[in-house]
C-alpha cells in the first residue's frame, strides 16, 4: 500500500488536508463559539504534526523523483490553504502520471 515516496506523500497529504479542515471547520468555531479549546489543543497538535510531516515527505520526494523546486513550493503553499492538499494532490498525481507515461 505505501510502497513508494509518491504514495506516502499523497497518503500525508490528506491527513494534513483533512486536519486543517477539522481545525478551521470544528476545533475554532467550538473554541470561540462554544467556549470549548480543549479541541484547538488536540486538532492543532495533530495538525501542526502532520504540516511538518508533509513538508519533510515533500521535500524527500522532491529531491527522490528530481522535481522542480516549484512543485515543493507549490506544496507547501498547498498545505497553507483549506483545501488545498487535495487540489494539488490531483494535480501532481496528474503531472506525474503523464511524465511516466513519456518516460516509457
Amino acid at each position: 500500500m505505501l510502497d513508494t515516496p509518491l504514495k506516502w506523500f499523497r497518503n500525508i497529504g490528506f491527513l494534513e488536508g483533512w486536519s486543517y479542515l477539522l481545525l478551521l471547520g470544528l476545533a475554532m468555531p467550538l473554541k470561540y463559539l462554544a467556549d470549548i479549546p480543549q479541541f484547538v489543543t488536540v486538532i492543532g497538535a495533530a495538525h501542526g504534526a502532520l504540516f511538518v510531516l508533509y513538508l519533510s515527505i515533500a521535500l524527500y520526494v522532491t529531491v527522490k523523483y528530481k522535481w522542480p523546486l516549484t512543485r515543493f513550493i507549490g506544496a507547501t503553499i498547498a498545505a497553507m490553504l483549506p483545501f488545498g492538499p487535495f487540489i494539488y494532490d490531483a494535480r501532481i498525481l496528474k503531472q506525474y502520471q503523464i511524465e511516466v507515461k513519456e518516460s516509457v
